[in-house]
């Protein structure tokens, strides 16, 4: 396997957020969130973590709350209060999974369901009317690119946080500056 190219010389850095991938991503995810969530929020009454635990379970039924926050990488805490408020409001049903009694997993309700099939084409138009800036083979592109950033890409930063050695400075030691 190919190692990762080794870093350049000792230089002073500069973090330019401009250019920094992983803000980017983080902000454009921010922003197109905010954007449609405000619009289910103002329509349905869903917050967002409502949302993408439904539309989980739309696409993948029988998860339970611990896989729902795996596949969209929200935080359990966060996914046991939607769930809580959706099982509250009748969108998402909870049942014992077979002969394992603690497992419990949950699927949408026909409440529930007909809720997603009617948030489902308005978050699908948002990304449409998103993604229209690009053209058929950026779009390609874009998902190729996705697809080797979440995959092999993901990887490489795990591993290499796991190898990287620990800074001697931590963050209980760094004095807060005076403005």
């Amino acid at each position: 396997m190919k190692q990762p190219d080794p870093l350049p010389p000792a230089q002073p850095l500069t973090l330019e957020l401009e250019t920094f991938v992983p803000y980017q991503l983080s902000v454009l995810s921010n922003r197109v969130s905010q954007a449609i969530s405000a619009e289910y929020y103002r329509r349905f009454g869903l917050v967002m973590t409502e949302w993408r635990t439904m539309a989980v379970l739309g696409r993948f039924p029988g998860l339970s709350a611990g896989e729902v926050a795996e596949q969209t990488a929200m935080d359990k805490v966060a996914v046991s209060r939607a769930v809580a408020r959706l099982l509250e409001r009748e969108l998402v049903s909870r049942d014992i999974h077979g002969d394992d009694r603690r497992r419990s997993v949950l699927a949408l309700s026909a409440k529930g369901q007909a809720l997603h099939d009617t948030v489902a084409p308005l978050v699908l138009e948002c990304e449409r009317r998103l993604l229209s800036v690009l053209e058929a083979d950026e779009l390609a592109q874009l998902h190729r690119l996705m697809e080797r950033l979440g995959g092999e890409g993901m990887h490489r930063l795990i591993s290499g946080l796991k190898d990287a050695p620990v800074s001697p400075v931590s963050s209980a030691q760094v004095e807060p500056s005076e403005d």
